[in-house]
């Protein structure tokens, strides 16, 4: 493998301008992002519904700290077959994302102000600094990793820790995610690998539930769900261990008071 010995000039010219232009690129995503974001509207309705699938479930699995006559009060509102919430709740199904036009319109906001950017820049960053070669790893490397690190320069001899200008540009997009977070905060739209990681995921998240069926399935969870008082006999095991730890005579120390 051959060993280079980089001009000092690459680190001022190449280097260093690779990460203030991805840096500034993502101050200005982030803000772009901010100005053309649209309020979500709140579903008043869908609030309702989760909170109370959250009041059900927490139901189920602390219950046994409550009497058996609140727990049964309780699932009582839940599941009593004439006017309980989650026999009497009927809800619409609700829409496909892909049919939804607003879902579509933020799709494609998210495609103009992450996708197209990062293509658009790293093209140009390829074409103005094509075939520099702007730093090394410090570790050695397989030459598996030459297609990553390497693109743009295509040097069989070179060792594969070097790094050309077109993969820093890459790195850098995937790399400033910390400094993103310590000027702009945690959740910020110039953070390219969160937000390819949201859009990967999106598809399965954002799929609507079924409210009929999530009503069914926590309906039959509590129908089910079996009260056992887990605070039973609890003030004779207080008193116990105070008796214990505090081995104090009251009736005595209540005559000499």
């Amino acid at each position: 493998m051959a060993e280079l010995l980089l001009d000092s000039d690459i680190r001022i010219w190449v280097f260093l301008p690779i990460v203030l232009i991805t840096f500034l690129c993502g101050i200005v995503r982030h803000y772009v992002s901010v100005l053309i974001s649209t309020q979500k509207k709140v579903d008043l309705q869908q609030v309702q519904d989760s909170q109370a699938m959250i009041r059900s479930r927490m139901l189920r699995e602390n219950g046994k700290y409550i009497p058996k006559q609140s727990f049964l009060m309780r699932r009582h509102f839940f599941n009593n077959e004439e006017s309980g919430y989650l026999k009497t709740a009927r809800r619409p199904a609700a829409p496909q994302p892909m049919t939804d036009p607003n879902m579509m319109v933020e799709m494609l906001k998210g495609q103009l102000t992450n996708v197209v950017p990062m293509i658009a820049i790293g093209g140009w960053i390829n074409w103005t600094f094509s075939g520099f070669v702007t730093t090394k790893v410090p570790f050695p490397l397989t030459l598996r990793f030459k297609p990553m690190l390497q693109r743009g320069i295509e040097l069989v001899s070179l060792d594969a820790s070097w790094v050309s200008s077109a993969s820093w540009y890459f790195l850098n997009v995937f790399g400033l995610r910390s400094i993103y977070t310590l000027v702009l905060g945690e959740n910020n739209a110039a953070d390219q690998a969160r937000i390819m990681e949201e859009q990967m995921s999106g598809a399965a998240m954002n799929m609507p539930q079924d409210p009929k069926a999530a009503f069914k399935a926590e309906w039959e969870a509590l129908e089910i769900a079996d009260h056992k008082w887990s605070l039973k006999d609890v003030e004779t095991d207080v008193l116990q261990k105070a008796e214990l730890e505090l081995p104090i005579d009251i009736q005595s120390y209540a005559n000499t008071a």
